[in-house]
């Protein structure tokens, strides 16, 4: 089964919370993955909170370009109860 992300929502900080079409959901804490030119800019705390779900790549993106592959945020989702 391919992974998709079907709904998202900011959290606090860096925190994202996210939802996988194989029911799996919980949050992930992006901070430390903010490097490199495209995802530098996100350090900016309104430039991260501006990410949306992209229906066509069934993914998180932001307006400048970045976006995080749908397996990597599922290896760092953090179950919530």
């Amino acid at each position: 089964m391919f992974l998709h992300v079907q709904k998202a929502k900011y959290v606090k900080d860096y925190v994202i919370w996210v939802r996988f079409n194989n029911g799996a959901e919980g949050q992930v804490d992006l901070k430390d993955e903010l490097y490199g030119e495209v995802f530098t800019p996100l350090r900016n705390p309104e430039m991260f909170k501006s990410f949306k779900v992209d229906p066509e790549i069934e993914t998180i993106v932001w307006k400048n370009g970045a976006d995080m592959a749908p397996e990597f945020l599922y290896g760092k989702i953090q179950k919530t109860a």
